[in-house]
């Protein structure tokens, strides 16, 4: 065998090393990140707001329910108090009307449960675009190749390889650094 052939086949090898560790010294200069998102959501201007905003639809249903069970109540007492004194088509489309209430009291209370979760969707959204935006500022400021949301449950994030961008995340929404989420 020749010198050059053999200095072809060490350049063969070299290559071949070369490109099978490419892809990890390729990989090991990218940027990853994580943080906690229940942490931030929790913090987050917005998402108090939206707390405050279901806080107050559900007091306006609730207080809507309580109201229409009290009418079925007082009609209820008043009709036990005057059956007997009243002739019995009377007592007896009472009595349906008094159905009529329950149910309506039923559909109604079906009927808020599904707006009050329509409108938690609809909160929740508006609290997570805002996030989303900031954690994509994040990334795109600090070049980092994906950032994973522990909250998810990400069953393994190595520290020694990813950033925590918990706290960029935060400063880039405007919260404090230092902000605990409540308990």
């Amino acid at each position: 065998m020749n010198i050059i052939n053999k200095i072809n086949i060490t350049m063969k090898k070299i290559l071949v090393l070369l490109l099978m560790f490419a892809p990890l010294s390729i990989f090991a200069q990218q940027k990853f990140g994580y943080m906690n998102s229940m942490e931030i959501v929790q913090l987050m201007p917005e998402y108090a707001k939206a707390q405050t905003n279901l806080t107050n639809l559900q007091k306006t249903y609730s207080e809507e329910y309580d109201r229409l069970r009290s009418d079925i109540e007082k009609k209820g007492l008043e009709l036990e108090q005057l059956k007997d004194s009243l002739p019995a088509n009377i007592v007896q489309r009472r009595q349906t009307e008094l159905e009529g209430m329950i149910g309506r009291l039923q559909q109604y209370e079906q009927e808020s449960y599904q707006h009050l979760q329509q409108a938690q969707a609809k909160e929740l959204e508006e609290v997570n675009k805002v996030l989303r935006e900031a954690i994509k500022a994040v990334g795109q400021a600090g070049g980092y190749v994906c950032i994973f949301d522990v909250a998810g449950g990400v069953p393994y994030i190595s520290e020694s390889l990813c950033e925590d961008v918990t706290v960029a995340v935060k400063t880039k929404l405007g919260i404090s650094p230092t902000a605990v989420a409540p308990r």
